[in-house]
């Protein structure tokens, strides 16, 4: 029977490490803020918008809120993207996806400053994860939770066998980047990838981030591999589970995450403290 990785206390763990390094940025007097752009009227997004002001909140990070109608146009995101860059007082912005069809988000992406790009995703940003520059930059927020976590639960990645199932720019690929520089062996799977339940059979740590419930279930996985489900799909029950059949994973790994109370906690946590990060960096 797997161990749980709980993605909910150690979250608090990192929140509380985040507090109180705000509170030595203020005893300087800098006070960390993020700007949060948020487009349109998606209720998923109202959400989780509404919870990173709460959260920031709790830390003692200002977080603005720029919400915009979904009829916005592309010169007005990129000029107020322009205004957050010049205004010395935000030291993190981010784009809330998903956006209206009409706007380019990777345009968006690339006109925020790379040092105040607290998603990661910036080319700049990207490119020195890849070529694993040394000095400081952020990284993606989920990926960068996963690392943490496994780190935090002692999982040797130095000559681990990892198998990710999803290419996405938001996990898959920033992940092999982290994984790879840290000296594990790293096979990044996608929808036309030949026998992957091969490869699962062969892995010491899966990460899953494909959005397809189900997709790998306890006869999948090696002995004892460490499960990470980046997954969140909600059944027509409307009850949330991952792309790993949890029940019968957990009967096989040696560690494994819950969803819900796995990963996404972690993602928020995580974001919060790199805002601080951040603000660090730009006040060295």
């Amino acid at each position: 029977m797997a161990e749980l990785i709980n993605g909910r206390a150690y979250a608090k763990e990192i929140n509380r490490d985040t507090q109180q390094r705000v509170e030595r940025l203020k005893q300087h007097g800098i006070q960390p803020k993020m700007a949060v752009l948020l487009v349109g009227d998606d209720p998923a997004s109202k959400i989780y918008t509404r919870t990173k002001q709460k959260k920031a909140a709790q830390l003692g990070i200002d977080c603005l809120l720029k919400a915009y109608p979904a009829s916005v146009t592309q010169e007005e995101i990129m000029a107020e993207i322009q205004q957050l860059n010049e205004d010395p007082h935000v030291n993190a912005i981010m784009v809330q996806e998903p956006l209206p069809d009409h706007l380019e988000n990777m345009a968006l992406v690339r006109q925020i400053a790379p040092e105040k790009d607290v998603d990661g995703f910036h080319p700049v940003n990207v490119g020195k994860l890849y070529n694993n520059f040394p000095g400081h930059y952020p990284v993606s927020c989920t990926p960068r939770g996963i690392v943490m976590a496994l780190d935090h639960y002692n999982v040797p990645l130095a000559g681990a066998n990892v198998v990710i199932i999803g290419r996405s720019i938001l996990v898959g690929r920033p992940l092999q980047s982290l994984l790879i520089n840290r000296d594990a062996t790293v096979t990044i799977c996608g929808r036309k990838t030949n026998n992957i339940k091969d490869r699962l059979k062969t892995a010491d740590i899966v990460v899953v981030a494909a959005g397809k419930p189900g997709l790998v279930n306890g006869d999948n996985l090696k002995e004892g591999a460490v499960v990470i489900d980046v997954g969140i799909n909600r059944l027509p029950s409307g009850k949330l589970v991952g792309d790993v059949d949890f029940d019968s994973a957990q009967q096989v790994a040696s560690l494994i995450t819950p969803v819900p109370g796995g990963i996404g906690p972690l993602t928020v946590a995580v974001m919060e403290a790199q805002t601080v990060d951040l603000t660090e960096w730009q006040n060295e």
